[in-house]
């Protein structure tokens, strides 16, 4: 049987922007993970955000991330975007700020739609867009002792 794009599940939800945040505090894939539940989904895409220990061949000890005040609703025009254009059940961003160490998470976002296809594309969408418009400043500190601030999320 053919999907029925009349059958609300195959729409989009009418507030599916479930969970937009900026944490000082580590980062819960189950939060984000429970936020984009929906029984019309049938596909969910998360993307998870780690620092890792190296950048431009240079060691990395740790990093602190700090964000504008208008980094929140920075990324909640973004979600409103993102659900504009796919089916989006449910979407949800959480960026942390502060200082983490190696194998911290940085950032988590999750999309359900309909279909697997659409929830991956939305994903896509939905990160690569914050790290480049969100005004969220990474500061990276490396094992030689130097430092570098790059804009990131």
């Amino acid at each position: 049987m053919a999907p029925s794009e009349d059958h609300p599940g195959e729409r989009a939800a009418q507030d599916p922007v479930k969970l937009i945040a900026i944490r000082d505090s580590a980062l819960s894939l189950d939060e984000v993970f429970r936020a984009v539940g929906d029984d019309a989904a049938g596909g969910t895409a998360l993307f998870v955000g780690t620092v890792r220990n190296h950048d431009g061949g240079a060691d990395v000890d740790t990093l602190g991330y700090s964000s504008h005040p208008s980094a929140e609703a920075e990324m909640r025009r973004i979600a409103e975007k993102v659900v504009a254009e796919y089916p989006v059940r449910a979407l949800a961003a959480v960026h942390r700020v502060g200082d983490l160490r190696v194998g911290d998470l940085a950032v988590v976002v999750a999309v359900s739609c309909p279909h697997r296809g659409e929830a991956f594309e939305a994903c896509r969408k939905l990160i690569d867009d914050l790290k480049h418009e969100v005004p969220i400043w990474k500061h990276q500190r490396f094992s030689d002792g130097t430092e570098e601030w790059v804009g990131a999320c």
